[in-house]
C-alpha cells in the first residue's frame, strides 16, 4: 500500500512539474513573441527602405534582394511588413521580396487623404513600376488583399499575378457588414476609442469591449482590461502584454503603436471602397489568381467569424473568372500565412510558372 502511494504521489509531482514547465514555455512564447521575427528578418538580410513619391508621401518598406522573380506583399489592418517575417526565409528562396507599409501604418504616410483603396492601391502600382520595375505578383492579406485585388485590375503590365489572403470581400462595402466580426470586434471599437475621452489606453479599451472576449470570456474581461492598463501605466512607450494570453493578440497591439486610429473610421462608415465595388475590381483582374479563403465559422447567434462566407468567397471568383483558382484551409484563423504557412508559401509559389 505504501508502495502504491509513493507511486502515485511521483507520478502527480511529475504531472504537476510538466504541467508548470508547460505554462511556463507558454507564457515566456507569448511575452517574446516577436523575438522569432526579428530573428526571421535577420536571417534573410531584410532591409528598410522608403520611397518618395512626387507628392511628398512615404511608402515604407522592407526588402529581401536577389535575382528571383518580384513579389510584393500587403499587410491588413493593423499590420506592418514585418508581420511577413516567419514566411520570408522560405519566400526568399525563390522570390525577390517587397513587403510595404499600407499608408496609415508603420512608417508610411499618416494623413487621412491617402486612407482609401484608389488611392493607396495607385501609389503602389507607382512602387511597382518605378522601385520594381519588373512583372510582379501582388499578394495581400485581408483589406490588403483587397488592395491587391486593385493593383492586380489596374496595375498594368507590370502585374503578373495575384494571391488575396482571405479578404472581406462585399462586407466591407456592406453586405451584413454590422453583423460580421470584423465590424463588431475591431472597426466598431476603433469609431468608439476615437470618440472617447481616452482616459485607458487602446489596449485596455479594446480588450473591455472586444467581441470575442464578449462571447467567450465576458467575466473575466474586466479584470484582463484592467491589468491592460496598469501594464500600459507602467510602460506607456512599450505594448501590452500579458503572458497568459495568446501572442496571436498581441501582435495586433504591437503593430497598433504604429496606426493611425483615423484608418479605421474608413471601414466603420464604409468610405474607403471611395466609389469602387468589388465586383468591378474583381471582374477587372485579367491576371492568374488565387484566392485563399479561411474555413466559414459562424457563432450560435448567426455572426460570421470570419472575413467572408464561403458563399462570398465562391462569388468573388465568378466575378474574377477562369483565371482565379479558390483553396481553402481547414479552420478559420484568419492570418493565413503565419497560422498556415506551408500552405500560403504553397499557394504563392504555384503563381512562379
Amino acid at each position: 500500500m505504501k508502495k502504491a502511494l509513493k507511486i502515485t504521489a511521483v507520478v502527480s509531482a511529475s504531472i504537476l512539474v510538466i504541467a508548470a514547465a508547460a505554462a511556463a514555455i507558454y507564457c515566456h512564447n507569448n511575452l517574446h513573441w516577436y523575438d522569432k521575427y526579428q530573428k526571421a528578418l535577420d536571417s534573410v538580410g531584410a532591409e528598410e527602405k522608403q520611397f518618395f513619391l512626387p507628392n511628398g508621401t512615404i511608402i515604407n518598406y522592407g526588402e529581401v534582394a536577389n535575382d528571383k522573380p518580384a513579389l510584393l506583399l500587403i499587410h491588413g489592418q493593423m499590420g506592418i511588413w514585418e508581420d511577413y517575417a516567419l514566411v520570408m526565409p522560405e519566400l526568399c528562396k525563390k522570390w525577390h521580396i517587397y513587403a510595404v507599409d499600407v499608408y496609415g501604418h508603420g512608417e508610411s504616410s499618416h494623413d487621412e487623404s491617402l486612407y482609401y483603396i484608389d488611392v493607396n492601391g495607385n501609389d503602389l502600382i507607382t512602387f511597382i513600376d518605378e522601385v520594381i520595375g519588373e512583372p510582379t505578383v501582388v499578394a495581400g492579406h485581408s483589406n490588403g488583399a483587397l488592395t491587391a485585388a486593385y493593383i492586380a485590375a489596374y496595375g498594368g503590365e507590370n502585374i503578373a499575378g495575384a494571391v488575396l489572403e482571405d479578404p472581406p470581400v462585399f462586407s466591407t462595402q456592406g453586405e451584413n457588414w454590422e453583423q460580421s466580426f470584423a465590424y463588431l470586434d475591431t472597426y466598431k471599437n476603433v469609431h468608439d476609442y476615437n470618440n472617447s475621452d481616452k482616459t485607458e489606453c487602446w489596449e485596455a479599451f479594446y480588450l473591455r469591449h472586444c467581441y470575442w472576449g464578449q462571447l467567450f470570456m465576458k467575466d473575466y474581461m474586466p479584470g484582463i482590461a484592467d491589468m491592460a492598463q496598469s501594464i500600459h501605466d507602467k510602460n506607456p512607450d512599450e505594448p501590452v502584454r500579458i503572458s497568459y494570453l495568446p501572442y496571436s493578440l498581441w501582435y495586433v497591439f504591437q503593430f497598433a503603436k504604429e496606426y493611425d486610429f483615423a484608418y479605421g473610421e474608413h471601414f466603420y462608415d464604409l468610405t474607403w471602397n471611395h466609389g469602387h465595388t468589388h465586383e468591378q475590381i474583381l471582374s477587372d483582374i485579367e491576371v492568374p489568381c488565387v484566392y485563399i479563403h479561411a474555413k466559414e465559422s459562424i457563432s450560435e447567434n448567426g455572426t460570421y467569424l470570419c472575413a467572408a462566407s464561403r458563399e462570398q468567397a465562391e462569388r468573388a471568383v465568378s466575378y474574377i473568372g477562369e483565371n482565379c483558382r479558390l483553396t481553402e484551409t481547414t479552420d478559420s484563423d484568419h492570418c493565413i500565412h503565419t497560422t498556415h504557412s506551408g500552405f500560403y508559401i504553397d499557394t504563392v509559389d504555384s503563381l512562379l510558372k
